[in-house]
């Protein structure tokens, strides 16, 4: 019999209650030091201060009003993060998933506009996660994702990671955009790398091309930029954003410059909670810290760290792990045999609260508040379970 909430999740039985900085507590009391940050969500940890403020003032004006009226706070929000991006407009949405889905119909109706109706198809690359919606499984292309919801939305020619050469050889006439993640999260932390990046621009440019980066899990501070793309020096066309950007309320951006949103007039796109003020106020209160003198420079400095503290890791437990990934706070170890859920459970069990990943990854998406005593306890626990596991092996959750 199926049960009153969707069983849709393969739930691990642990059900927290509260949060603090960066740390999770459950029913029973127990504190977890939180490596996930809710799928990346929580980039300036728990019940933040500023955070709370804005959500609590905000909360006893107006918590929404439609999209027809002028909403200050989503002019204000989106000012901000054209200025400090490559973007000039912003369209608001509710997640990542109504992101992807304003860039794919955004790239599909600056060719239309510009008389090339034809131009329709992007390519992206395998292992990539673009969310749940129809064109979002069908743009990753993974069987995991689409089995079950054929026939799949047409327009998506799917290469493999990080292959330049795949990626030329796919471009038809019908083509009309790239679209990639500068780091995979779901796919196992892959990182592609800033040579690639320039490639796929000049790519881009050469065939009239617009590039589209997926930054949901890898923008908004997680790797040491506000949006990773910056470490290659690359300007897209179309870049989205979510998690962090509301720092634990649903918010999500696409973000693009005038060139490719020249297509987007009034009602070819909207959204009924898409900018309403409590998503807005909560999203200039995360701008509030994260652009704030010497935030994203933190990070940088501890995701040296913690990239550092896994090198060394691996060494001493070098027969378990193979490969350490990531950029910043975006990182992963890669566990070839092992049950990667298995090693999450216990971990979580240990009161360290990381991620699975694919490709056999432990991922890691700690808050960007993170310090070193928060290194020194995770790799703590990690030595003790690694030494823990050759010995008795992997407890099954």
């Amino acid at each position: 019999m199926i049960t009153p909430l969707m069983p849709v999740y393969n739930r691990i039985p642990v059900a927290f209650e509260r949060g603090e900085g960066m740390y999770l507590f459950d029913t029973n009391g127990k504190k977890y030091l939180d490596f996930y940050s809710g799928i990346g969500v929580m980039c300036l940890g728990h019940s933040h201060p500023t955070l709370v403020k804005a959500i609590t003032e905000q909360a006893s004006k107006l918590w929404h009003t439609a999209n027809t009226f002028e909403i200050p706070l989503g002019n204000r929000l989106a000012e901000r993060l054209t200025a400090a991006s490559f973007a000039d407009t912003v369209f608001f949405t509710n997640s990542g998933a109504e992101a992807i889905e304003c860039a794919i119909k955004m790239v599909r109706k600056h060719h239309y506009d510009r008389g090339n109706k034809g131009r329709y198809r992007m390519i992206t690359m395998a292992n990539a996660f673009h969310g749940r919606t129809l064109a979002g499984i069908a743009a990753a292309g993974q069987e995991k994702l689409t089995k079950g919801f054929e026939p799949l939305v047409d327009g998506f020619d799917v290469v493999p990671f990080g292959d330049i050469e795949a990626v030329k050889a796919a471009i038809k006439p019908e083509t009309g955009g790239i679209m990639i993640e500068p780091v995979q999260g779901e796919g196992g932390i892959r990182l592609l790398d800033d040579a690639k990046m320039r490639e796929l621009r000049a790519i881009c440019d050469e065939h009239d091309l617009l590039l589209v980066f997926d930054e949901i899990q890898c923008g908004m501070g997680r790797t040491g930029k506000l949006f990773a793309h910056e470490w290659s020096g690359v300007k897209p066309d179309i870049v989205t954003a979510a998690k962090g950007i509301g720092g634990g309320f649903p918010l999500g951006a696409c973000l693009a410059t005038e060139h490719a949103a020249l297509g987007m007039t009034v009602g070819t796109h909207g959204s009924t909670y898409g900018g309403n003020p409590l998503a807005m106020a909560v999203g200039n209160a995360v701008l509030d810290e994260m652009l704030a003198p010497g935030f994203l420079d933190r990070v940088v400095a501890m995701g040296d760290k913690l990239q550092a503290r896994l090198g060394a890791l691996q060494q001493r437990h070098s027969d378990m792990i193979s490969e350490v990934r990531g950029r910043g706070l975006m990182a992963g170890i890669r566990l070839p045999d092992v049950a990667t859920r298995d090693a999450v459970v216990d971990l979580i069990n240990r009161g360290l609260v990381p991620a699975v990943a694919g490709d056999n990854v432990v991922r890691m998406l700690p808050p960007l508040i993170i310090e070193d005593s928060h290194l020194d306890e995770a790799m703590e626990t990690y030595d003790q379970a690694f030494t823990d596991w050759k010995q008795n092996g992997v407890p099954k959750s």
